[in-house]
């Protein structure tokens, strides 16, 4: 068993899970940067092609994530993690024989299902090293790492490959995952399963699958990942064409200075005066940032877009994910997370796909402009399904 310093938030358990989930996520965000490049010019691959190579590593996320807190109310939250953790280290190491196009997309395929396994164990165990009073501040910076992965692992991926082979960049990409499944064997985690759930299911209800108190919240969520795929998705090839590339290290580490700075705010104004008080303006600025984005012809304008898109969407994505996890009891974190990121993880892979063949249609400029209205619809969908102070009700 563990247990919790009472008044201690950093103790050695909750840093080994925020490095875990840090390694996690910059490997993640690396390779769907990368990708589409690698497909372009090493495969002879098509934009579409590139989309397809990101949407089944989703769909297979996607399909899994339902199931997830079953599965780890079954295995136990132990065997859970790391059996998922090595099983996707694994895999990671299988994209340096990734050297045709059929077999990249099954690697994609098998290695989605078990991130969506291993992204929502971790959060009802970093949970539990969390004192009761610091819950809000405790997951406030465990969603930051994600947060600050979306942006060091574009840069750390676009910095490398300029100087090195994909062969290279995919081997150095495997390193960091099995740094995090180091992080993950040294987490002293029960490996008790929850016998009250075992003896008493005898057959899958929709509540082992979804949690509904989350479903609201979650399809807000969904349409900004929409919008927010067309960035993470393409904006390499987008400024390559602009002849921006260089430029794109720098555009992600402005996305990171400009979330961090507005961080303190962010939870200061969400503990004080609500969600709405950070949602409304956070999703003004990421509009505005599409429409920079679709506009651009400098490197100036190209870094002025990073700077509304760190306070708009990287305020977005924890103020959701804390909204989901709040919604609901301790028991029902696991089935909380899995819901809010299946529909998430949907909005992505709608939006690789949607993005890719809009692209191919209309150009660059016009599908970020799309984008950007796109996120204004969210905003008026995320009024009617809030009420006055932030709080999700059910309408969807």
């Amino acid at each position: 068993m563990y247990s919790v310093a009472k008044e201690k938030l950093w103790n050695r358990s909750f840093i080994l899970c925020v490095l875990n989930n840090l390694f996690l996520f910059i490997y993640y965000y690396a390779l769907l940067t990368i990708l589409p490049l690698y497909i372009l010019k090493e495969l002879s691959g098509s934009i579409s092609q590139a989309g397809l190579a990101l949407t089944l590593f989703l769909v297979s996320s996607i399909i899994t994530r339902p199931f997830s807190g079953l599965i780890i109310d079954r295995l136990g939250k132990k065997y859970a993690l790391r059996g998922s953790a090595l099983l996707f280290a694994l895999l990671a190491l299988s994209y340096l024989w990734a050297n045709q196009l059929w077999l990249l997309l099954l690697i994609r395929c098998v290695h989605g299902i078990w991130f969506s396994i291993l992204t929502t164990v971790i959060v009802p165990i970093v949970n539990d090293f969390i004192p009761e009073h610091r819950k809000g501040e405790g997951m406030g910076y465990f969603v930051m790492s994600t947060n600050l992965a979306v942006v060091f692992g574009p840069m750390i991926a676009l910095a490398t490959i300029r100087y090195t082979s994909f062969y290279n960049l995919f081997a150095f990409l495997a390193f960091i995952v099995c740094l995090g499944l180091i992080f993950c064997f040294l987490i002293p985690v029960s490996s008790l399963k929850d016998k009250e759930i075992i003896s008493a299911k005898r057959s899958i209800t929709f509540d082992d699958i979804f949690e509904k108190r989350v479903m609201s919240i979650g399809v807000i969520a969904l349409f900004t990942a929409m919008s927010y795929s067309s960035i993470m998705s393409f904006i390499s090839v987008y400024s390559e064409t602009k002849g921006l590339l260089a430029a794109t290290s720098i555009f992600f580490i402005i996305f990171a200075i400009s979330m961090i700075i507005v961080r303190p705010w962010v939870g200061y104004s969400y503990d004080k005066r609500g969600a709405n008080s950070v949602v409304y303006p956070s999703f003004i600025l990421f509009s505005i940032s599409l429409f920079l984005v679709s506009w651009m012809q400098t490197q100036w304008g190209y870094w002025l877009a990073a700077v509304f898109i760190g306070m708009g969407y990287g305020s977005l994505f924890p103020i959701f994910q804390t909204m989901a996890i709040q919604s609901v009891e301790k028991k029902r974190i696991g089935h909380a997370v899995s819901t809010f990121f299946t529909l998430f993880d949907f909005g992505m892979a709608i939006g690789s796909v949607l993005v890719g063949l809009i692209i191919a249609q209309i150009g660059y400029e016009k599908t970020y402009q799309l984008c950007a209205f796109l996120t204004i619809m969210t905003l008026v969908l995320y009024r009617w399904v809030c009420n006055k102070d932030g709080k999700t009700i059910i309408r969807i």
